[in-house]
């Protein structure tokens, strides 16, 4: 699990999918239920 956003200073989230291709993130914010997947640039919420 990568506890980071794409629009974070450095951009962990991103770097995973590019290193390890795992390309779908979810969020784990209280309340929020998106899921992003980097491979197709597609959000789903």
């Amino acid at each position: 699990m990568v506890g980071c956003c794409d629009s974070s200073k450095n951009r962990h989230a991103r770097k995973h999918w590019e290193e390890q291709d795992h390309p779908l993130i979810q969020s784990i914010e209280p309340g929020e239920t998106w899921r992003y997947c980097f491979a197709d640039d597609y959000l789903v919420q």
